[in-house]
């Protein structure tokens, strides 16, 4: 059955181009991103890993781990990083896992066969520190996934864990917040004291609690 959001992520241990890890040991106290493609030496992937490595800094301020994973092996896995250097002008700093037999990428649910029997879609899972799933993306093998985005829901998801909000649409860091309908008007003072702007009963924001 596919993951859902708050289940547990599924522990395993893998070979990487960084060492043998066990996954939950690896992520420790913070939080983590499980991402998958479909093969190594290919085009898009490549742009991928290369973006996700510029962007290292970034998860470093937010206290994300990244780890990617392909089911090709682990000598594979260190060519192509060669490749991933030169063409995307990076250092790769994460770990790739290998998973020839599968094991991880059925743990995960990461083959569909009726878009590829053989090969993982391009998943997307972040994992809080409490080791839940608290997001899933699934992207088919021919569109790359954009890091700003992944970035811009982990500051989402930071936000909504440690205050009682949630964020509109096309929220950015740094903009209002919405305040969760559980909040009754009288707790909003304690709560907020820069205040809010009530829209509609249901609808009110709040300039973000932690800038």
């Amino acid at each position: 059955m596919a993951l859902r959001l708050g289940d547990t992520a599924p522990n395993f241990t893998a070979e990487t181009t960084e060492g043998t890890i066990d996954f939950h040991q690896w992520l420790g106290t913070g939080w983590g991103i499980l991402f998958s493609h479909p093969a190594d030496f290919t085009p898009v992937c490549t742009t991928e890993l290369g973006a996700a490595a510029k962007l290292k800094p970034e998860f470093d301020k937010r206290s994300v781990k990244c780890v990617a994973i392909s089911v090709d092996p682990l000598s594979s896995h260190q060519g192509w990083i060669g490749d991933i250097n030169e063409t995307q002008s990076c250092s790769m700093n994460f770990p790739i896992i290998a998973d020839p037999d599968r094991t991880v990428s059925n743990l995960y649910d990461m083959i569909h066969p009726n878009a590829d029997s053989t090969f993982t879609v391009r998943s997307v899972f972040v994992i809080g520190p409490d080791k839940k799933v608290k997001l899933t993306l699934t992207y088919p093998a021919s569109t790359g996934r954009n890091f700003l985005e992944i970035l811009r829901v982990i500051d989402s998801l930071q936000l909504t864990a440690q205050f009682r909000v949630a964020t509109p649409a096309n929220w950015e860091n740094g903009n209002d917040c919405i305040i969760t309908p559980a909040v009754k008007d009288a707790e909003i003072p304690a709560l907020f004291p820069k205040g809010a702007r009530h829209v509609k009963p249901y609808l009110r924001y709040t300039p973000q609690p932690n800038r």
